[in-house]
Formats: C-alpha cells, structure tokens, sequence
C-alpha cells in the first residue's frame, strides 16, 4: 500500500496530484529548484527537498537526485507529472532500482512509445527520412522524438528551411527533455487534433476513455481543450478507440496514457502515445465523473480496474492561462501574480497563489480553468462566463483570447482546426479597451483625498491624469472634479466612488467597475492601466536598427558567422532567446550592417537589453 508519494515535478501537476493524494490519506513530497524554493507545490507538500543544479530548468530533470530525494524523505512511490522525465524509461528504472513504486507504466511501455519514432515503426508508420524530402513533400513537421507539449516542433514549408528549423527543433528539445532527437512526417493542413485517453491495469482491462479535442493550438501547444470531441461520426470515433486500446495492448500498458490523431477528411493519422497523464486530463475526468490520479494510485498498487468505465455525462471545456501577449507573437510575460481567483462554478488548477512571482524559467501557463455542463453550448459558455468574470491581476496574459475563442462562431460550430489562431488571431487580439476604464481609475484614487487642493469654492481648472492602456499601450488623459457633492466628471453622473468600486451612470445606465492597484498598475474589471506620471522622465534614445530582448531569457545561440561588421539581411534570424522553455527568434528589422553585437550564448538578458545593431543600407 502507497503511504507517502513523491512528485517529480513542479507547479500546477505536483499541486495537482498532492490533492488527491491528501483526499487519500497519503503524504505528500515535493522536490524544488532554487528559483521554486517559495513556489506554492513545495508550500503545499507535506515535505519538500531542495534538488540542486546548474540551472532551475535543468534541475527536475535530475532523475538521480529525485530518487534520494524520494529515500530521505521516506517516501515510497513516485508520481512524474507531465514533461521533464514523466517520458524517461531510465528514470522509471531508476525509481523500481530504488526500490519505491513508479506510479506510471512499465519502462518498456515508455521506451515503447514516448520515442515518436519507434511508436510510428510500432503501429505500422514508417517516418519520412530528411534526406530524401522533395517540394511535393512539403509541408512537413518537424517534431522531438522525446516529450511534447509543443517543444520541439516546427512546421517547414520551404526545402530551404529544413537545415534551420531541424536544428532549433533538436536545441529546444534538448532544452527541454534532455534528448535533441527529432524526426519529419507530414503536415495535414485543416487538420484537428483528436486524442483517446486510455486507463490499463494490470489484469488486462484496458479502458478508453472517450475522446477529447485539443484543436486551438499556438505554437502546436495547446490552448482550448474539450471532451467529448464535437463532430465525429459513430464509426470514427469507434475506430479511434480501437487504435488506442490496440496501441496499449501492444505495449502491455499499465496506467494512464493518451493516443493522438490527427482528423481530416473523415480520416485519422496516428500521431503519437503519450506514456503519462495529459495536462488536459480534467476534461475526461469531468465527462466521465473519476479521479485519473486516484486509478493511477489504484492501478500501481495492482488494484484491478472494473469491467467498464463509467459513462459519458455532459460535455467540459479547458482553457489554458497563460502569462502571455497573444498579440505580440505569443511572447512570455513575466512579473508578480498579484491576484488570481475564478468563480466558483467552474474548476481552477494552477501552481501560483497571490503574490508569487512569474519567473523566466518554466512554462509560462499561470492556470487551468474547467467548466462541465450538461451540454456543449452550455459548457462553452459557463467558461466563458467564468473567464470574464476571473480576477487576474499580474502580468498581461491571454484571458481575452479565450474568451474570444469560447464565443468565436466557428469554434462554437464545432470542429475548429488546429490553424485557427493562424486565420482569427488578429480579430481575436484586437485592442477593445473600455473609454471609462481610465475615468474609473482616477476616480478611485481620488476618493478620500483631502479636499483641501482638490475642491475650490470658485471654478478652476479640473484635476488631471494619465493613464496608458496594456497591452496596446495607448494613453488617455482623464479630467474630474471636486466639488460640493463630490467627484464629477463631464458626460458622466458619478453615482460612487471608493477605493475599490467606482459607479457611473453613463446615457442613464449605471455601470459598476471592480478597481485595484498594485502600484503603478491599476485593474479596472480585470483591465490593466499603468498610471503616467505628470512629468515624464527623459527617455534615452536608441540608436535606430537596435534589437532590444523582447522579454528576458537566455541566449541560446547566434546565426552562424554572427559578428560585428558582418551583412544581414531583412527578417534574416540572427539570435534565438530562450524563455519559459520556449525558442524565441530575433530577426534583423532590415538589410545592413552588424555594427553592435552584445548577445552571446549562455547570456541572461532583461527585457529591453540590447542585444545588437543593424545599421541600415542607404541605397
């Protein structure tokens, strides 16, 4: 019997399967980085072990230092989580060796599968061989043996690309599984990505569990998940399930697990079996009304499965939160969480609580959101709702998108292909700031101040703030009052005004805004404003053509024969950034000169350090 479990892993997984396992009467163990010393999964465990390492993000993908992590603290199983080595055969090994339970399946089940590679070969796929792509091949994906997530995966439409994208595919996968291995099939354009979560014991019951759609993907990393998948026929979606459970079968899996598919045409691709439970996992536990944790514990304590799962009831929707600018190429966003709550109504799994800090070092997902309803269209709008409606005071994030994409039309008809965001991002990341957010935040920062420099007994000229809008950056002038009655504003009637609530009748309707500030940043029902100040601080100038870091990270490496004096080409990538397990290209804004290069592999950069220059040709 399990008695103490130990998670390898961080974040919202390790919070995750601490809950079930506090639910269970089990103790609980966290390991943690240097920079999660204060994270909230190593608040939360029972007991914690500090792993160290060379970098935070290398840290959990010590297999050896997470075993006798797991010794000293007396636990007596492991739990891998998602990503790092949940996928590592030699570390589940290493686990058995040890002598605790691995609370996954069999290393031979992993190596059978979690190399994309030899799953293919496993189910009768053989992958495309680089050397012999032609133009009628393309496009094609590139994608890591190892792991997912979206790390490592490149889409190639050009022969001329190929060289390039292979070896940024192979960096970031190195990056972030500890294995750079990388390999081609075809890219299906219009494609939707359709997977079968599957449950196997060791008694021979092996259990798919529906299927869910994980379509709504930037950078082939999901976004918007569902289950039941909309929109597939009776025979496809048996055939699915008879592919997953050939597949588990095949392996003599043990646990949970996910088969992926790539739908089009009536028609699915195998894609790949992930040996590990999925970061959407709570939509099939919410359709089918089980613990996938709970039967993961179950099944590594040998307990056998029943006969059948449980039946299908209603439909759910995940979405991810992400500390992200979606209009600003998805870019990572780092900075304080100041504040994160969501109605009750719906599910919150994250690893932040407020106050903790948003580093450059890990994924940059803040949250999972879930809603389950008796039907689809009311699953979808109960999130939406609820996302609307969420407290998310930090930095910029991707809570509009979302709430864009669960009331987008097409994605509402069902059946959204994985090139949504591709055809709908501009209209779903267009600026729509509220014109009374600024008017509320100065209002509420009025209230309560001394009268005396605000009121006079004559008319004189109105106070006076700025206020710029994030993330679009637009600024706005505010004017109000004080007077006899109180604060006032033209085109308005102020009907209240307190630190943290401001009403205004505007053409006879009262509208409420929820305000909070958190220094220079202000949160007017859930938008961010940075307040200006009076007199602007000079802003040293920089000199044209720089590139300046987008967002803090780490260098990964220059364009081959990078150096100062050297001519560049216009969109030609000169420096990949690493932040938040992602690859981040910097490109030469123009053709011209190198005549500054200040970036070098291994380098830490803030956001807005100057990496290089490229002097502009004249001609």
């Amino acid at each position: 019997m399990i008695t103490s479990v130990l998670v390898a892993n961080r974040g919202e997984i390790a919070c995750r399967v601490f809950r079930t396992c506090a639910e269970l009467g089990i103790r609980t163990v966290a390991v943690y980085s240097d920079a999660d010393e204060d994270a909230l999964h190593a608040r939360v465990a029972d007991a914690a072990v500090r792993l160290p390492g060379a970098s935070p993000a290398e840290t959990y993908l010590r297999g050896d230092l997470i075993v006798k992590a797991a010794l000293a603290a007396g636990a007596d199983a492991v739990h891998p989580g998602y990503g790092f080595l949940s996928e590592n055969a030699d570390f589940a090994r290493a686990v058995a060796d040890a002598g605790l339970t691995w609370i996954g399946p069999p290393p031979e089940a992993i190596e059978a599968m979690a190399s994309k590679t030899r799953a293919k070969e496993l189910m009768g796929i053989e992958p495309l061989k680089t050397g012999d792509l032609t133009a009628g091949d393309l496009p094609v994906l590139v994608k890591a043996a190892a792991g997912g997530g979206g790390r490592g995966m490149r889409v190639v439409r050009e022969l001329a690309d190929l060289d390039e994208q292979l070896d940024a595919a192979g960096a970031e996968a190195l990056s972030a599984f500890g294995d750079g291995e990388v390999f081609v099939e075809p890219y299906i354009e219009g494609g939707r990505h359709v997977e079968v979560q599957i449950m196997s014991d060791a008694h021979g019951t092996v259990w798919a569990l529906g299927t869910r759609d994980c379509s709504l993907q930037r950078r082939h990393q999901k976004v918007i998940e569902e289950a039941p998948a909309p929109g597939l026929t009776p025979e496809l979606e048996a055939s699915l399930r008879e592919t997953a459970v050939r597949a588990a079968r095949a392996t003599d899996y043990r646990g949970a697990g996910t088969v992926e598919f790539l739908v089009a045409g009536g028609k699915a691709q195998f894609l790949e079996m992930n040996t590990r439970l999925q970061v959407e996992h709570p939509v099939t536990e919410a359709v089918f009304g089980v613990d996938l944790v709970a039967l993961q514990l179950r099944v590594a304590e040998g307990e056998p499965l029943d006969e059948e799962p449980p039946a299908v009831r209603g439909h759910a929707v995940e979405a991810r939160l992400y500390a992200e600018d979606p209009a600003a190429g998805w870019a990572p966003q780092t900075g304080t969480l100041h504040r994160l709550s969501v109605p009750e109504a719906v599910r919150l799994d994250t690893g932040f609580t407020d106050g903790d800090p948003i580093g450059v070092h890990y994924d940059a997902m803040l949250a999972k959101v879930v809603a389950h309803a008796p039907t689809r269209a009311g699953a979808l709008r109960k999130l939406a709702g609820a996302l609307e409606r969420a407290v998310v005071h930090g930095p910029v994030t991707n809570r509009e998108l979302l709430v864009r994409s669960l009331r987008h039309d097409e994605f509402i008809a069902g059946g959204a292909d994985t090139g949504f965001y591709d055809r709908h991002l501009a209209a779903l990341t267009a600026p729509s700031p509220d014109p009374y957010a600024p008017l509320a935040a100065a209002l509420a920062d009025a209230h309560g101040r001394s009268r005396f420099g605000g009121w006079r007994n004559v008319a004189s000229q109105p106070q006076v703030k700025h206020y710029r809008t994030e993330p679009d950056g637009a600024e706005h002038e505010v004017r109000y009052r004080h007077t006899r009655d109180g604060l006032a504003a033209d085109g308005v009637r102020v009907v209240r005004a307190t630190p943290a609530l401001v009403a205004l009748e505007v053409d006879g309707v009262v509208r409420k805004f929820d305000v909070a500030a958190h220094g220079e940043r202000v949160y007017v029902n859930g938008a961010a404003l940075t307040v200006l100040p009076r007199l602007p601080e000079p802003v040293a100038r920089q000199e044209p053509g720089s590139l300046l870091a987008p967002m803090p990270g780490t260098v990964v490496r220059l364009a081959e024969g990078l150096a100062e004096g050297v001519t560049v080409a216009a969109g030609q990538p000169l420096i990949w950034l690493e932040a938040m397990k992602m690859e981040h290209r910097i490109t030469a804004p123009a053709s011209g000169t190198l005549t500054a290069l200040h970036a070098a592999p291994g380098r830490q950069v803030e956001v807005g350090a100057l990496l290089a220059v490229v002097q502009e040709d004249q001609s």
